[in-house]
């Protein structure tokens, strides 16, 4: 099985390869890197449209390029603000080759104020990190999970539970998707709006 993955991150590679693995044993992942079409620093919904539009990239490049995937997968890294506190999160959106699409989310965590009050000024969680650790590009290694967790929970990990669970649809197909010829209604109005998305940048 192959699989594209919207990122060179080799953090994410290795959780996509793992994750894919659990199911479907012997898996070859690829990373292409590309633009999310979304701010630096994704907040709430942003960070869906990051992932979405990134997987949706690798489908239409392996359409163009021919990789013969069966997989595309665009993660995201945003805050959301719940119960009047901020949390950083991953999300994880999986395309198949026929266009049907599942999403996951990582766990959820909190951030401190002032952290949080840099990254709504639109700068990235990573910037933010590599700052407060005083080491460079700490977004490929362990995160900011990672430090928070005292090195308990690594990226890795924080990705691989969200790509498991945002395969759920594909190992349920006949509880989640529609019939083929709602889901291909679906993907060419999923589209569509990505297109216009790009349009709009």
């Amino acid at each position: 099985m192959k699989v594209l993955v919207g990122s060179r991150n080799p953090v994410k590679l290795e959780a996509t390869k793992e994750a894919f693995s659990a199911y479907f044993g012997t898996v070859e992942v690829t990373g292409i890197g590309v633009s999310s079409n979304v701010s630096n620093q994704p907040i709430d919904d942003e960070t869906f449209a990051g992932a979405r539009n990134r997987a949706f990239e690798m489908k239409r490049i392996d359409e163009a390029r021919d990789f013969n995937a069966e997989f595309f997968v665009g993660i995201e890294g945003g805050i959301t603000k719940l119960f009047h506190r901020w949390f950083a999160f991953g999300v994880m959106c999986i395309i198949d080759v026929t266009g049907r699409m599942g999403y996951g989310t990582s766990p959820f965590f909190e951030l401190p104020s002032h952290i949080s009050e840099e990254l709504l000024k639109g700068t990235e969680l990573g910037d933010v990190m590599d700052n407060l650790i005083g080491k460079k590009n700490t977004k490929e290694k362990q995160g900011a999970v990672g430090y928070f967790t005292n090195g308990v929970m690594d990226r890795k990990r924080y990705y691989v539970d969200g790509l498991l669970v945002a395969l759920i649809p594909f190992l349920n197909t006949d509880l989640y998707f529609e019939p083929q010829i709602s889901t291909d209604k679906e993907q060419k109005e999923e589209t569509t709006r990505f297109h216009e998305i790009n349009t709009r940048k």
